[in-house]
């Protein structure tokens, strides 16, 4: 999902342009509602028969230790996000009417095709124009966004030149993946003026794809550090649960991600070679036991269900879809404005701007439908986390660390729009009815 991101970043106005490429999920609060031990009414599984077991009652159990003052903080901050989406795309169209409007597109245009003639290179120096201007543009809402914002909440470790010196990084990548794969879609609008949504879309799944596959290797370490776990049971426990689920992975790796946040993450990513178990120093340092094994078998569970190739087909046809939606209103704003604005056709690197103006307006409109298919996905692999760990109480204690920054209680319509992962109380809810199904099963609680 973080390529699809970034892809979609690379393709519309990169309104956050120093987060676009770092695989950086929200950070958590300041540290309220510790990983301590589970409520009474579900510490001891032992103690009730499942008929006994309230699964409402222990789910509350576990919300109720968040207290009003943490909710409302955490609350305030997620609601304030479904504004900054608004907020961005608004900001982003500014931009690119901005570019157009003021001829500043066509000089980048005109300047380039002097410099050369090779029609590769004038795409690559437009575009890497185009992402640096439209990254300067953006900057004031990117450090509200990313650095001011995140600090008034307590979200952040960062001072503003380690920030600042990730977003340059991320900006440089953004420029020469980007540039890259400009030249390759642009070839593709002189080579097939007819149709070129359709060659479009395939050139862009080959683009997600790679950067899917490079990413774990090359790119997230630019901004961390990765290194070997240290020999011990949490390691060994987690290459244990990797070999009983079929995973080929004989390394795990912890990354430096406090430099940053106390954000608590993992993940399998990366195909074939590339495949990399990782788990970050927050969750090392934040979570017991039970809890890190119900992370990684919840990220596992995203490696054996085949969610990278499961999602392929779906979000090939969200492109698909998006592609010939560019097709209709490019045409048809083309025809009002393209003489006033100097665009000559779809294969005008002066009408990028428009093409990622339309774009972002597309995926903004299409939020609860892509948020709702990761989530779907999120959910599968909740499931398959707990019985793979068989970590309910673990799973809990997470759901309540990520709900430092993730509203945890939302309306049925909040979670349907704006989650891309389960809310809190679901995760919890799911946890509960899990162990109330295994209490016989799970070992008795000292």
């Amino acid at each position: 999902m973080r390529a699809l991101r970034s892809l979609i970043l690379v393709l519309a106005v990169p309104v956050l342009w120093g987060s676009a490429l770092r695989a950086a999920e929200p950070a958590p609060a300041v540290p309220a509602t510790s990983a301590a031990s589970a409520p009474a009414t579900v510490a001891s599984p032992s103690a009730s028969a499942p008929a006994d077991f309230d699964v409402e009652a222990a789910t509350r159990a576990y919300l109720s230790r968040v207290s009003p003052a943490e909710k409302e903080r955490s609350d305030s901050y997620f609601e304030g996000g479904y504004w900054l989406q608004l907020w961005g795309l608004l900001y982003g169209l500014g931009v690119s009417w901005l570019l157009l409007s003021r001829g500043i597109s066509t000089r980048l245009r005109d300047a380039v095709e002097r410099a050369s003639r090779i029609r590769a290179i004038q795409t690559f120096l437009y575009a890497a124009g185009y992402f640096i201007a439209a990254a300067v543009l953006t900057l004031p809402l990117t450090i509200y966004s990313d650095y001011w914002r995140e600090h008034s909440y307590g979200l952040s470790n960062m001072t503003f030149g380690g920030w600042f010196r990730d977003a340059a990084v991320g900006l440089g990548v953004s420029v020469i993946l980007g540039g890259l794969f400009m030249v390759l879609l642009y070839w593709v609008f002189r080579k097939a003026p007819r149709t070129w949504w359709i060659w479009g879309t395939a050139v862009s799944l080959v683009g997600l794809v790679f950067v899917a596959l490079i990413g774990p290797v090359f790119i997230a370490p630019l901004f961390n550090k990765y290194t070997p776990l240290a020999e011990g049971p949490i390691k060994a426990d987690i290459l244990s649960l990797a070999r009983a689920n079929g995973i080929p992975a004989d390394n795990v790796y912890e990354v430096d991600a406090s430099k940053q946040s106390k954000r608590v993450s993992a993940n399998v990513s990366g195909l074939g070679s590339t495949l990399r178990i990782t788990l970050n120093d927050n969750l090392l340092a934040r979570v017991k036991p039970n809890g890190i094994q119900a992370v990684m078998g919840h990220e596992m569970g995203h490696y054996v269900l085949n969610h990278v190739y499961e999602f392929i087909p779906v979000f090939a046809l969200i492109i698909l879809v998006g592609f010939g939606f560019l097709r209709w209103s490019f045409d048809r704003v083309l025809s009002r404005y393209g003489t006033r604005w100097g665009i000559r056709g779809i294969s005008d690197l002066a009408g990028l701007p428009l093409l990622a103006a339309l774009l972002s307006v597309y995926f903004f409109v299409l939020t609860p439908i892509i948020n709702t298919e990761i989530r779907t996905n999120e959910a599968e692999a909740d499931i398959f986390g707990l019985n793979a760990s068989r970590q309910p109480d673990g799973f809990a204690e997470v759901a309540l660390l990520l709900g430092e920054y993730r509203k945890l209680e939302p309306t049925p319509l909040e979670e349907w729009i704006f989650f891309d992962h389960p809310s809190g109380r679901s995760r919890i809810l799911m946890a509960m009815r899990w162990k109330k199904e295994h209490l016989r099963e799970l070992p008795t609680a000292p």
